[in-house]
């Protein structure tokens, strides 16, 4: 598989992300369901904390990549919904960090939303992933 990053502008990748990702070669992609901070029992988690519900988010997330021989790196888009823009912005280290350590920067969207599915859960990861 080969990622080309295509970036018309230079702010995105300042900030951690692709303004796009021309994949092409690979043979596989992964479209992942939102990860939420479930535990395996699916209880939610973390009540009120968004910094340990986006790690257990992508936790969530990166055993669903595994679960299909892929992982972090083979992200090419991530959809980002929360209930809350502005702390997520805070806590949005938890989430580049991760990205970062994967050497990766896949094309990303963050939506404020009303609420999520499960009461509580304050940020939900939606991925494709390609190799």
């Amino acid at each position: 598989m080969e990622r080309t990053a295509i970036n018309p502008v230079p702010w995105s990748v300042e900030l951690g992300f692709n303004q796009g990702e021309l994949v092409s070669g690979h043979t596989r992609t992964l479209y992942c369901s939102g990860q939420t901070a479930m535990n395996a029992d699916g209880k939610p988690e973390h009540d009120g904390d968004l910094a340990a519900q986006l790690a257990l988010s992508l936790d969530n997330l990166e055993a669903v990549l595994a679960e299909a021989g892929m992982t972090l790196a083979d992200v090419v888009r991530l959809n980002v919904y929360t209930t809350d823009v502005d702390r997520l912005f805070g806590e949005y280290g938890v989430l580049a960090g991760r990205l970062a350590a994967a050497g990766v920067a896949p094309a990303t969207t963050m939506l404020g939303v009303t609420r999520l599915a499960i009461p509580g859960q304050l940020v939900e990861l939606e991925a494709t992933a390609v190799d």
